[in-house]
């Protein structure tokens, strides 16, 4: 699945967000870490996918009117057998169809269950006057709570990345405290150097979050994506 076959389905069905399954896709295609997921349309599909896969899985609700998935209880994580699959896409469904009766709901994405890392965020976002702009920082709701992030022009260089890492507040986050595991800072430069280098090569892209990324102290990966392309 390439980034202009994508590209040419959303806006065939005139929309600008990918779902997480696409964006997954296009950003494994250009080398940045994301977990692997596939989309299911129905329980026994969802089933099948995930015995593939090998469990744990995880599901979550995929529609381009759902922007935050676990406020609806659209997530449902560590799933460890058949029927534990079975009943979270049946779940999910219902609790997707009452939150937002009107959007539209494709199916879930189904995806392996990654180990807990340190939770960064990798961003970018086009400012009007400048163009598109890189963000690091911690992930998770923390994001949200502390907005200590960093940010730079694209494109970037190994030296930008680097600096980015290291102007967040909670940069002795990443090294390991309290007995926690440090990061592995070069994992992290590089991804954010791919994805710099994916937004440089497809300008359509108009804002991308990598939210969270697990940092682990041997490579790093993202477990959620979002992307938002310009109209036609």
């Amino acid at each position: 699945m390439t980034f202009e076959s994508v590209l040419a389905q959303a806006r065939a069905e005139k929309r600008t967000l990918l779902s997480e399954v696409e964006a997954k896709e296009v950003l494994r295609e250009a080398g940045v870490p994301a977990t692997a997921t596939t989309l299911a349309t129905t329980r026994e599909q969802a089933q099948g996918q995930a015995e593939a896969m090998g469990y744990p899985v995880v599901l979550k609700v995929v529609s381009p009117g759902i922007a935050h998935k676990s406020d609806v209880g659209g997530v449902k994580l560590n799933l460890l057998n058949r029927d534990a699959v079975g009943a979270a896409f049946d779940e999910i469904m219902a609790n997707a169809r009452r939150a937002e009766p009107n959007a539209s709901i494709l199916g879930v994405s189904v995806q392996q269950m990654a180990k807990q890392g340190t939770e960064v965020i990798i961003g970018m976002t086009t400012d009007p006057q400048f163009g598109p702009v890189m963000m690091f920082g911690l992930g998770g709701i923390m994001v949200e709570v502390l907005k200590d992030v960093s940010f730079r022009l694209v494109p970037l260089s190994d030296r930008d990345a680097g600096q980015m890492i290291d102007e967040i507040k909670g940069r002795p986050v990443l090294s390991g405290v309290r007995g926690q595991p440090p990061a592995d800072i070069d994992a992290l430069k590089k991804a954010i150097l791919q994805v710099s280098q994916f937004v440089e090569n497809h300008p359509e892209v108009r804002e991308l979050d990598l939210n969270p990324v697990f940092a682990y102290p041997d490579g790093a990966i993202a477990v959620d994506a979002r992307i938002v392309v310009s109209e036609a």
